[in-house]
């Protein structure tokens, strides 16, 4: 376990694969703090994922263990690629999973950015 009580990063997920150039994907942004892809199976007509470049497991372990300028970098790129996109205007979703209960894929920390048309509501209602 890491200081967070995560499990510890595993080097060998497709995300730490694609930071080292081994996987292509479709880049959009690059720079010291981030990296912006188009997801391979999109849930939107503009889906695309934002990766810290460093070794973070999930939101918590960055958010305890990132540098302020990691935290800050991140964060402007982000905000950057859905502007790029040209998604400010119209409007667009920013997720991330944690865990299994949040549906968490890939062990690396990442950012969805979900826009392109009306994505409806967070999750669905609860019953009862």
């Amino acid at each position: 376990m890491s200081a967070t009580g995560l499990p510890p990063y595993d080097d060998a997920n497709i995300f730490a694969r694609i930071l080292r150039g081994e996987i292509p994907c479709r880049k959009i942004h690059e720079d010291d703090h981030a990296l912006a892809f188009h997801d391979i199976n999109p849930q939107a007509p503009v889906h695309v994922l934002v990766i810290p470049k460093g070794q973070y497991v999930s939101v918590a372990d960055f958010s305890a263990s990132a540098t302020d300028a990691e935290v800050a970098g991140f964060w402007r790129a982000v905000a950057k690629v859905a502007k790029d996109l040209g998604l400010e205007q119209s409007g667009y979703r920013v997720l991330t999973n944690m865990g299994s209960d949040g549906g968490q894929e890939v062990p690396h920390f990442h950012i969805h950015i979900f826009g392109g048309r009306p994505i409806g509501r967070m999750v669905p209602k609860a019953a009862g």
